[in-house]
């Protein structure tokens, strides 16, 4: 196993540094997970959905049935029939308590229907954030920094260096860009 370990380890490493010099392949990989979250939550909350509905008809049935009960013991009572009415009394009590667990069963399912739909926003307001930050890094790697100069301060300006970019700006942008993509793995980490 240690020389699996190993190669697992250095190709890790070697991953690692892949994607710190293609960020954008990073967000990629990133914009997919939250595409993938995006559909789970979705299906999850379709499925609360449906099983909200079933727990609301039973809750009609259970109530019917709570009804018919009572009138069966308006009867029975009225006819004299004490130890039927008693029975007919617990079942009705029986149907009741049935009728309040299914109730706090409906309730639970629409709030957890809620956070899913909260949960589904943060996820969209993320992969909004992470496509425009791909875009972004996209449209960097492709054009390079379109400025030809920086100012620095008070009147001067910073000149590039012979590639034709400052290289204080990209090393700039570049750590603004990986600490942005390190924050994003920590909020996606959180859920």
């Amino acid at each position: 196993m240690g020389l699996f370990d190993d190669l697992s380890k250095f190709l890790e490493a070697r991953l690692d540094e892949f994607l710190q010099e293609h960020p954008e392949l990073e967000l990629w990989a990133l914009e997919e997970q939250l595409r993938e979250q995006e559909a789970d939550v979705r299906r999850s909350i379709v499925d609360l959905k449906a099983k909200e509905k079933r727990l609301q008809d039973s809750i009609l049935e259970t109530a019917q049935e709570v009804q018919r009960w009572h009138q069966r013991i308006a009867k029975v009572e009225a006819a004299g029939e004490l130890k039927l009415a008693a029975a007919a009394r617990e079942r009705e009590g029986a149907l009741l308590r049935q009728g309040n667990q299914l109730w706090g069963q409906n309730e639970g399912v629409k709030a957890r229907i809620v956070q899913g739909q909260d949960l589904l926003a943060q996820v969209e307001a993320r992969l909004r954030e992470v496509k425009l930050k791909s875009s972004a890094a996209q449209a960097t790697r492709a054009t390079g920094t379109p400025d030809t100069t920086k100012t620095a301060g008070w009147g001067q300006t910073w000149t590039k260096g012979a590639g034709g970019a400052d290289p204080l700006e990209q090393r700039f942008k570049q750590w603004e860009m990986d600490d942005e993509l390190a924050q994003l793995k920590r909020n996606m980490g959180k859920q």
